[in-house]
């Protein structure tokens, strides 16, 4: 693992994003204000004080793009234009505007992998292998048989093979997730000074970064050759180690992001969907300072447990470059929700770990309740991959909508929603809405915890996760016990000083015990008078 003098050291002019606390907003979940029964940007705008008081500083909006909605504006025609169920550009800098009036960053989806086909663009490529155009997307023969070009999968199992023959054109087109979002080619110069256009765009609206959609897919290999046998079944790169598949995460794309990175100038945060579990080639992607921030997707694919959290960090800590600097989530608009994955009591301990972890944290809209996955009924399904479950819409009050809608929502709210919304959590003292709001608020007070070193205790116990978190004169220790039984974090004297919270809001504050015991699945922070 790299020394703390490495890696851990804040630069003297950090970025504002390494200190800040990120959230996710769902669009079409957050809130709904003209009663249509689909979130927009109006109603965004209309709950930024709830982000306000939950402490974090910068919003990330998931695409709201003019768009068909195959995959929930993942799909889009035009990258510029706001699409009607959400509002409008008026709407995009008004939000902008209140969110900055309220110390708010806003980030935006780019989407730089695929279009719709319904995009002008494709349209124009579609209409004549000698189209102008035709070289901006993905085209190829026919394999031997007539099949598809080679063996390469899409990342929906829905959709099968990566390919679609075009009946006009007699070729077919690539695309990475439905036959309705074909694929760019960025090996075409004209491609990519295109989305570095729509980049200009929103930067000139005032956005203050981006979370690049998919960043690990933009360049395929040119020869089209089929993936190896052993990783021809695979539809992502999610699995560590082993062979590279052709079209996904070629060494190429590190070129292409350094040149998006100089469109946007090396302040502007760049969020890197980076689908790569690899540890040494997911790294790759923060170049030398010049390319991405890749978003962490360690803990998504782990059971709640402190050997699996605690392998997490130390995994990415060991292959963070010089400067790198982690952006952990527990969770977001593709996987299950966190309380759903590793129940209530975890879900706090995941809280703590978190919000006190070296790195910046992103919290998914509606887990600081503790939202959990909605079953929905196969003929109210919208979403092509089936993960309509953990975006139904943000549970604010005890009203029939939720206080997300007046009118029918565009998927189902739960009967959990009568206590498990802002209003009845923003009054328990207990809650877990008022867990992340005293964390946010002890991590704003806290160099140590915004900035300083990590420093993992051994691991003396599997059911125990321990660490100090150190700037200057302040030292931290964070213990969690994700077990079902009391634990003793360390032996007499390493834990001394002040409780500054638990996961158990009957633990009184202040003097710490020593030794520092732990009830079952409790979390707390302590600064060390030592």
């Amino acid at each position: 693992m790299p020394s703390s003098e490495d890696v851990r050291a804040e630069p003297a002019a950090a970025p504002w994003w390494r200190s800040a606390v990120l959230y996710q907003v769902y669009p079409r979940s957050f809130a709904d204000s003209d009663g249509d029964g689909v979130g927009d940007l109006r109603g965004i705008t209309g709950r930024l004080d709830h982000l306000v008081d939950l402490g974090v500083d910068a919003v990330w909006l998931s695409p709201f793009y003019a768009s068909p909605m195959v995959d929930f504006g993942y799909d889009i025609t035009d990258h510029c234009a706001v699409d009607p169920v959400f509002g409008t550009l008026a709407d995009v800098d008004a939000l902008v505007a209140a969110a900055h009036a309220r110390g708010l960053r806003v980030l935006v989806d780019v989407v730089p992998n695929h279009t719709s086909d319904r995009h002008p663009w494709f349209a124009e490529s579609r209409s004549s292998r000698d189209s102008g155009r035709r070289d901006w997307y993905v085209w190829a023969d026919p394999g031997p048989g007539g099949g598809p070009p080679n063996n390469w999968l899409s990342a929906f199992a829905a959709s099968g093979p990566a390919w679609t023959l075009d009946g006009r054109t007699g070729q077919y087109y690539l695309h990475s997730y439905t036959a309705a979002q074909p694929d760019l080619n960025w090996q075409n110069a004209a491609v990519r000074e295109a989305v570095h256009d729509v980049l200009r765009f929103w930067l000139e609206r005032g956005v203050d970064g981006f979370r690049v959609d998919a960043a690990h897919r933009l360049v395929k290999d040119p020869t089209l050759a089929d993936n190896p046998a052993d990783v021809a079944h695979l539809r992502t790169a999610l699995v560590p180690g082993g062979t590279r598949l052709r079209h996904i995460d070629q060494p190429g794309v590190h070129e292409v992001l350094r040149e998006v990175r100089a469109v946007v100038g090396p302040d502007t945060l760049l969020l890197g969907e980076i689908g790569v579990a690899d540890p040494t080639r997911w790294a790759a992607y923060y170049g030398s300072g010049d390319e991405l921030v890749p978003l962490n997707p360690t803990f998504w694919s782990r059971p709640c447990t402190t050997d699996a959290l605690r392998s997490a960090v130390d995994t990415t800590e060991a292959v963070l470059p010089p400067g790198g600097w982690p952006v952990y989530a527990l969770g977001n608009h593709d996987l299950s929700r966190l309380a759903t994955r590793c129940g209530s009591a975890r879900a706090r301990l995941a809280a703590v770990l978190l919000l006190t972890l070296r790195g910046t944290p992103l919290v998914y809209y509606g887990d600081e309740l503790g939202m959990t996955d909605v079953p929905v009924p196969p003929e109210a399904a919208r979403d092509p991959d089936g993960r309509d479950p953990a975006r139904t819409p943000m549970q604010w009050d005890a009203s029939p909508g939720a206080g997300f809608t007046t009118g029918r929502p565009w998927l189902p709210i739960p009967p959990t929603a009568g206590t498990v919304n802002v209003a009845a959590e923003r009054a328990d003292p207990g809650s877990l809405l008022n867990l992340y709001r005293a964390l946010i608020r002890l991590r704003r007070r806290s160099p140590a915890l915004r900035t300083g070193d990590y420093r993992p205790l051994p691991p003396t116990d599997p059911g125990l996760y321990a660490y100090w978190r150190q700037a200057g004169d302040q030292r931290i220790l964070v213990a969690l016990n994700a077990t079902g039984r009391s634990r003793t974090v360390a032996p007499p004297g390493t834990s001394t000083g002040r409780l500054l919270l638990s996961t158990d809001p009957d633990r009184p504050l202040g003097e710490c015990p020593d030794p520092l015991v732990l009830a079952a699945d409790e979390a707390v922070v302590v600064e060390s008078d030592r």
